[in-house]
């Protein structure tokens, strides 16, 4: 509640109670300010001005009062040279099926784990692991950088591709499900270690089960997706998101 003018002010020399709106004491002549307070029509003093904040001077492209989130460019490139493969492939495009698809045995073709992660031959799969790679690659990115997205990609996706090899030699596995499953634990990690610790945080992570829980499913549903590249994804994923979630 805003408070009214003073009724009256204190003389410092004689001490007595004079009105707010006078320079000089009507009693002794002392001078009590400068000149008298403004009166609006009220009859009431105006407020003092207050000084406006200075902001900062606007960057390239930004909109006044807003700052730009930064774009996840590593993202945008994974999921954009998943459609483009892909669609090469569906096209007939041979190097995109010989070279890049993951065989067992690799016989030093050590590439091809990760880059069987980009080809797609089911739509329905495509569209749920770049929808879950977009998502939480962004998240990702613009907590620690550009390099998490693309380190959890070539690294735990790969992982999930090299326990297809170690375990079931003849199977042929392609797509992201893995690098999918990896993004989508590293990124719940920090937020589970805060609930565990009494963090308070407005995370849905119902939400994220059920993503995790729909990629998990995603190999009863296609052939080409892997189980085992799920696994090993997402364990390696939840390792890397606990170092991640230790950094600033």
């Amino acid at each position: 509640m805003a408070s009214g003018p003073d009724l009256f002010v204190v003389c410092k020399s004689c001490g007595s109670e004079v009105s707010p709106y006078i320079t000089e004491c009507p009693y002794c002549g002392t001078r009590l300010r400068k000149r008298a307070p403004k009166l609006e029509r009220g009859g009431t003093p105006k407020p003092p001005r207050r000084a406006r904040p200075r902001l900062a001077p606007l960057r390239r492209g930004e909109i006044p009062g807003i700052r730009p989130d930064r774009r996840p460019y590593a993202t945008i490139a994974l999921v954009l040279a998943s459609v483009v493969i892909s669609l090469l492939a569906r096209a007939g495009w041979d190097p995109a099926v010989t070279e890049l698809i993951l065989r067992s045995p690799l016989e030093g073709e050590w590439w091809r784990p990760v880059t069987t992660q980009f080809l797609y031959s089911a739509t329905g799969y495509e569209v749920v692991c770049l929808a879950a790679i977009a998502l939480f690659g962004t998240l990702l990115e613009r907590r620690h950088g550009w390099w998490a997205p693309l380190l959890l990609f070539a690294l735990a996706g790969g992982a999930g591709m090299l326990l297809v090899v170690a375990v079931d030699e003849p199977a042929i596995a392609i797509g992201a499900n893995g690098a999918a499953l990896a993004m989508v634990a590293a990124w719940a990690m920090r937020d589970v270690l805060g609930r565990r610790a009494g963090r308070e945080d407005d995370t849905d992570l119902l939400g994220v089960l059920a993503i995790a829980v729909l990629l998990v499913l995603v190999p009863l549903a296609t052939r080409e997706a892997s189980s085992l590249a799920g696994l090993g994804g997402g364990m390696v994923g939840i390792l890397l998101g606990l170092i991640l979630a230790r950094l600033r």
